[in-house]
């Protein structure tokens, strides 16, 4: 749930109408992060069921000096996804880096973010870049011949199916180059009932996270989808290991989007998110399968999170 983007048009329309036409029922879900999505998002990272967030920025509080013995001094700090920036300044006092690359798809977002930042660390070079870290982005010259550390907080990795993971490990690799390193979060496998709780919250607020799609849909897209009709569904998975979280039909409903008209019945999903939990051997294996030597990894006492440090080691070859 940590991915934002801007706010498109063709490609938004596209996304929406194949659901519909096609009947495959799911929508991407980084169409969730408009603003008031954003807005949204970052009320679930407060709420009390919510403990990815709360976990990850104790562990970034805990372990700087381990951090910084790891990864050395004077690294190009590299965000992929850099959002709010908010556990970033818990690195960045850690490690003394020599730069700090923040990289959205949220110009307006991303600006503001590097400008609030930059006030904090007002001796440290930034250079905000805005692009699809999905894949390679060209770094600002600056840093060109600077060590490198990624940083891929928030376990927005486990938003991807694991084909997709495995490609966006590759392309950033080949944007940070061999030699380099990367800090990445994975939330972990755990007791069913804190799982679905973290994504169906007392409160409702992921709830109004979800259906917010649904009145983004019509007012970008001349829509009059009836909202009141959906509900949020939030459901684990154990064969794919993870929370997906759904649209569901409360009756039969009727629609039209851009014009055309839709139907669906009592009970049909939207599916709009997943979000996939880990063992650390399968991240470790996707790790490896995306190019990157795992090093060190720190987890919370009850194994909720883990932050693990990988590098870009050499290719090898057969045996």
């Amino acid at each position: 749930m940590d991915m934002t983007t801007a706010i498109v048009d063709h490609t938004f329309r596209k996304d929406v109408r194949r659901c519909f036409e096609n009947q495959t029922y799911a929508i991407p879900a980084r169409w969730l992060y408009d603003r008031r999505g954003s807005e949204l998002f970052e009320e679930i990272t407060e709420l009390p069921e919510y403990y990815p967030t709360r976990t990850e920025t104790d562990l970034l509080k805990a372990n700087g000096p381990a951090f910084a013995a790891s990864v050395g001094p004077k690294r190009a700090v590299i965000e992929f996804g850099s959002g709010s920036s908010v556990k970033t300044p818990h690195l960045l006092k850690a490690i003394d880096p020599a730069a700090y690359v923040p990289i959205d798809i949220s110009g307006e977002f991303l600006e503001h973010s590097a400008s609030l930042l930059q006030a904090e660390f007002p001796d440290l070079p930034i250079y905000p870049v805005e692009a699809d870290f999905m894949k390679r982005v060209a770094l600002p010259e600056a840093v060109a011949d600077m060590p490198k550390l990624g940083f891929f907080p928030g376990s927005t990795i486990g938003n991807m199916i694991a084909r997709t993971s495995v490609d966006l490990l590759r392309f950033m690799r080949e944007t940070l180059g061999e030699g380099a390193q990367l800090l990445i979060g994975f939330d972990r496998i755990k007791d069913i009932k804190t799982l679905v709780d973290a994504y169906d919250d007392a409160a409702g607020v992921t709830a109004q996270f979800s259906l917010n799609l649904l009145h983004r849909i019509n007012r970008e897209l001349d829509a009059n989808i009836p909202c009141e009709t959906f509900r949020h569904l939030a459901v684990w998975n154990d064969l794919y290991a993870r929370v997906e979280i759904y649209l569901e039909a409360l009756a039969d409903v009727q629609f039209s989007i851009d014009g055309h008209g839709y139907e669906m019945v009592e009970g049909q999903k939207i599916h709009i998110e997943n979000s996939h939990k880990y063992g650390l051997r399968d991240a470790r294996l996707m790790l490896r399968a995306g190019g990157w030597t795992p090093l060190h990894e720190w987890s919370d006492e009850q194994d909720y999170f883990t932050l693990m440090l990988v590098e870009a080691h050499p290719y090898k070859h057969a045996p």
